[in-house]
């Protein structure tokens, strides 16, 4: 059994759909030919692999500042965060980690606080690994109020292949640390505005987990 849990996680309920049309797609492969049938059944299966939502356990101590996906550390810059979440207009340090097709695309809250704003803007489908991909491409921000009054924004970017962003928080909403609040649809990037004064503990080209990787310390000052 610990085996099997191992290699079968429970999928996310926004997966059920797209895996009934991959299934239907591949019964009906498997009426032409066999062959395609079974190349049907990989995509299903991969669609299936694509939607998982694994349990994950999230550090607990004060002031940490997790991953909200899984993926790859993709660049660490200063930017100035976007515009239509009312923050003020000065670059903070931006975290970017990139979701390939292969990631879990559950996405998870950084920190615990306040939902303040959820601003959605629609754009282009580039590359999410491009740096311009931040302003360019379709997105779904949050701000995000701490218990000590600062605010952090996560930023859910489309992909070159994503068209859906989702998010299942609302305004006023108090989630803690490692909660899910969102989902990307096949390939995508996630934005992290840290607060003034605060280094990332991370690197790039560093592996992800949501809700389990550090991505910063507030008591720390001192980069990685």
């Amino acid at each position: 059994m610990q085996m099997l849990s191992t290699f079968i996680k429970p999928m996310h309920r926004e997966g059920i759909r797209f895996v009934a049309i991959f299934a239907a797609v591949t019964l009906g492969l498997f009426l032409i030919s066999d062959v395609l049938g079974w190349i049907g059944v990989g995509l299903t299966v991969w669609c299936y692999y694509f939607f998982r939502d694994p349990e994950r356990v999230t550090p607990e101590r004060e002031g940490l500042i997790v991953s909200p996906a899984d993926g790859i550390v993709s660049l660490i810059e200063p930017a100035v965060p976007p515009a239509e979440l009312g923050l003020p207009d000065q670059p903070l340090t931006r975290v970017s980690v990139f979701m390939s097709v292969f990631n879990c695309h559950v996405n998870r809250l950084p920190v615990s606080g306040e939902i303040t704003a959820i601003a959605y803007r629609p754009g282009k489908f580039l590359n999410a690994s491009l740096d311009k991909a931040s302003v360019d491409n379709e997105r779904n921000s949050l701000a995000i109020r701490m218990e000590d009054g600062r605010s952090i924004a996560v930023v859910q970017i489309a992909g070159l292949v994503a068209r859906r962003i989702v998010c299942f928080t609302e305004i006023g909403a108090k989630l803690a640390t490692g909660e899910r609040f969102g989902l990307i649809r096949f390939g995508s990037r996630l934005d992290v505005y840290l607060p003034e004064g605060v280094e990332p503990q991370v690197r790039i080209g560093q592996t992800m987990i949501a809700g389990e990787t550090v991505l910063a310390d507030l008591h720390l000052s001192d980069p990685a």
